[in-house]
């Protein structure tokens, strides 16, 4: 069974262009790097500037290990975290 990510991340006002070309960087090495990816999207709100949506969807529960232990999203995700106006909101689906 496939599953999914929501995650739902504020940007600081200012860091918009920094974050989205540090998770450029990290959306590349996630699809080039992980098989087990079937998709990996950032999404900008139409309402809300600072507002972005990742979707996300992988092979399985191993598929997601991997990606969260994997060295660039460990360093993409620290370097984002300086450009968060807050915690993400992380959503876990199950595919059906």
């Amino acid at each position: 069974m496939t599953i999914g990510i929501v995650a739902k991340l504020k940007v600081a006002a200012g860091k918009n262009a920094e974050f989205e070309e540090i998770f450029s960087v990290l959306a590349a090495a996630t699809r080039k790097d992980e098989p087990g990816n079937n998709f990996y999207a950032l999404h900008k709100s139409k309402t809300d500037p600072q507002t972005y949506v990742v979707l996300e969807n992988y092979k399985d529960q191993a598929a997601v290990d991997a990606h969260m232990g994997s060295p660039h999203f460990q360093a993409g995700f620290k370097k984002m975290g300086a450009c968060l106006a807050g915690a993400p909101e992380i959503e876990m689906l199950d595919g059906v």
